[in-house]
């Protein structure tokens, strides 16, 4: 499995800041829970990333 392989999962993904001053991705799916802290200089390279994705996705259609 990979990144293409399409998959019929739910879940919730809340993104905010903490009280420590990093960036909270917090994904709830399932029965699990999965919390993922990043300084603000990853949270915006991810950023990056998604917009860069974004744009690539577009051409595909």
């Amino acid at each position: 499995m990979g990144i293409d392989t399409e998959r019929d999962i739910e879940a919730d993904m809340q993104i905010g800041p903490t009280d420590q001053g990093m960036v909270r991705i917090f994904i709830v799916g399932n029965g699990i829970e999965i919390p993922m802290d990043f300084d603000p200089d990853e949270a915006a390279e991810i950023a990056e990333e998604i917009l860069a994705a974004s744009k690539a996705a577009r051409l595909v259609k």
